[in-house]
This record gives structure tokens, C-alpha cells and sequence, in this order.
């Protein structure tokens, strides 16, 4: 089988990781990588000295022995670099978030259909061991039905000015919850406040509500002294964690509940008629294989290129986020309000 041919455009922060797993020589190998700034290119060179570095896109494009582009660029280059990756016949691997709207990840959603080709984006959460071992639990009904889930994302930095905390940070968090609960989010309340860069929200608090009445708190912030990866789901029979920086023990399952059970009133009167029946049962950790999420994530991009199936995380699920994500916006700038998310195919 040939190699898939990659051209990566940005090899800033991310860019470097995607280059390595890419430039496997097993499926596929990078033939091009695209950056502005000389002194990046100039470290690419140095330890990749068999690919071709150049500062202009077209180079990529035009080349017709590059199979695929994938694009780790700020995002609000995404819409114009994967739309002309897309118009040149090339696959698509492109960073989170898709695009700066939904209007423009609707776009470039419905030209790759057009033109039969691959349009994935990076929600390597998705490709997570653990996320998709919580979501086999989920799917089972081991926690019964999904109360409420809360989800801290926080570290000190990296600051970002293209996008704020929510567009960087909780963009991970909406799409491993739509992929948990196989579903849209309805509405978004959220508050956030500027302290470093006017106008680009540092820290994000927001509460979004899905279908069944559960409930998703979100805390997001990179301006934070802990650095933290922390998720409890609240279902009717069973309680569970996630905590992403234990690469050991992730995942914590706990028997344990709430019901109301009917008890018979005291001879006081004012004595409630009602009872909390609280179980405490024990804590099981289950052995959860990790690997590498965003191995898992490239692999998957070559077999749809390959065999030209959908990816997990494929165009129409990155609109989602960018949807929600648009909504969540409205609502900071309205200090709160709860604001309804635009449904998309």
C-alpha cells in the first residue's frame, strides 16, 4: 500500500506533534510544511531535512502528489485555508475549532461532500482510552439515567488572543459530551470575565442543558494556578470521575446514589413523611488502556482517506461545537442569558 502524502500547514504549538505522527513512514509520510515564520520552518528543516518547508500554502496545494492537508493555524484562518485545501481536491485534517462560525463550518461541510473527500477535525478528546471507556459505560446503563455532568478545565495558560478560554478550552469539553450522550446541547447560560486581553474572556463559566434534562456545567479558565482535567458524571445508580492527568488510575466509578423512600411518620407530626436513602458502595477503578490520543486521532484520519469512511469526529460534529460555542458567546455578551443553540445536521 503507498504512503498517504501530508502537507501540514503551522507548525507552531501543535504543529510539531501532528508533523511527528504523520512523518511515520508506515502509512504515511509529511511532503510539505507551511509556516509564516522562518525560524519554525528553519527547526523543521533541522530534524526533518527530507521535507520540503516554505512559507505560502499554494505550495501544498498545488502539488498533486500531496494527498492530504491537515491545518494546526489560529483559527481564524481555518474557513479560507481548508476551503482552498478542499477546491484543490486535498482530504482535510483540520485543529479545533472547524472555523470561526457556523456558517462557515456549514460551508466547508457541505464542499467537502460535494467533492467526496475526508473533512475531519481535531477533538483528540474523542480519541481519548478513557473517554471512549466512559462512554461504553454510559451506553450500558451501568450509571442509569445521566443526572448531571461538571467539567473543570483550567491551567496558567497558554493565553491565547485569537479566541477566548471557551472557543479554546471548552471546545474539548462540549464535544467529548456530545459524543457521551449522543446529542445535541439546547441552550447555554454563561458569564466570563477579560483580565489580561480586552475583550478575550480568560475564564468562562457556563452551564449548558441537553435533551433529557441533563444538566453540563462547565468551569474553563487559563488563568487558573492548578492545573486541572476534572470530570463527574451524576447518574440515578452510579457515580463517576475522569481526571485526565491520572494517566494510571482516570477513571473512578462509585456505588452510589439517592433515592426517596417512603417512611412512616414518626408520632410527631412535623416529622417528614419522606426519607433520603443514601447508598454508599464502594469505589472500583477500572483498567483503562490510554495509549496515545492523538496517534489514535491521525491513525484514524489515513484509514478514512484510505477507505473513505466517516471519521469520529468528522465536519458535521465540529459545526456542532461551533454552534454551541456561538451560543455560549451570545450569552457572555448578554451577561448570562440563557441563549438557544442553533440545531445542525
Amino acid at each position: 500500500m503507498s504512503l498517504q502524502r501530508i502537507a501540514v500547514i503551522g507548525a507552531g504549538h501543535w504543529g510539531p506533534n501532528l508533523i511527528r505522527n504523520f512523518h511515520n513512514r508506515q502509512r504515511s509520510e509529511v511532503v510539505h510544511v507551511i509556516d509564516r515564520d522562518q525560524g519554525r520552518l528553519a527547526q523543521v528543516a533541522s530534524r526533518y531535512p527530507d521535507i520540503a518547508t516554505s512559507v505560502d500554502a499554494e505550495d501544498a496545494f498545488r502539488d498533486p502528489g500531496v494527498d492530504a492537508v491537515v491545518v494546526a493555524t489560529p483559527t481564524v484562518t481555518h474557513h479560507p485555508l481548508v476551503k482552498r485545501a478542499l477546491e484543490a481536491g486535498k482530504h482535510v485534517l483540520v485543529e479545533k475549532p472547524i472555523a470561526a462560525s457556523g456558517d462557515e463550518a456549514d460551508e466547508l461541510c457541505e464542499l467537502a461532500e460535494r467533492h467526496d473527500l475526508i473533512l475531519m477535525v481535531g477533538h483528540v478528546f474523542l480519541y481519548n482510552g478513557a473517554v471512549r471507556a466512559v462512554k461504553q459505560y454510559l451506553e450500558s446503563g451501568e450509571l442509569g439515567r445521566v443526572y448531571y455532568i461538571s467539567m473543570v478545565r483550567t491551567n496558567l495558560g497558554p493565553i491565547r488572543a485569537d479566541v477566548n478560554a471557551a472557543w479554546d478550552l471548552a471546545s474539548h469539553d462540549i464535544s467529548i459530551v456530545n459524543y457521551w450522550l449522543d446529542a445535541d446541547p439546547l441552550t447555554v447560560s454563561s458569564v466570563g470575565g477579560s483580565w489580561i486581553n480586552a475583550n478575550v474572556e480568560d475564564a468562562v463559566f457556563a452551564t449548558i442543558r441537553y435533551p433529557g434534562d441533563v444538566l453540563v456545567n462547565l468551569h474553563t479558565s487559563w488563568l487558573n494556578p492548578r492545573k486541572a482535567r476534572d470530570i463527574t458524571v451524576v447518574g440515578e445508580r452510579k457515580m463517576l470521575t475522569f481526571d485526565d492527568i491520572n494517566l494510571t488510575e482516570p477513571i473512578r466509578i462509585y456505588d452510589k446514589y439517592v433515592s426517596d423512600e417512603a417512611s412512616p411518620a414518626g408520632f410527631v407530626d412535623t416529622f417528614a413523611t419522606f426519607r433520603a436513602s443514601v447508598r454508599d458502595g464502594d469505589i472500583r477503578i477500572p483498567n483503562v488502556s490510554l495509549g496515545e490520543p492523538l496517534k489514535n486521532e491521525c491513525d484514524e484520519f489515513i484509514e478514512c482517506v484510505e477507505n473513505g469512511t466517516a471519521p469520529t469526529s468528522d465536519g458535521r460534529l465540529g459545526t456542532r461545537v461551533v454552534r454551541a460555542l456561538e451560543a455560549l458567546t451570545r450569552s457572555t455578551q448578554n451577561a448570562g442569558r440563557e441563549e438557544a443553540i442553533e440545531s445542525t445536521p
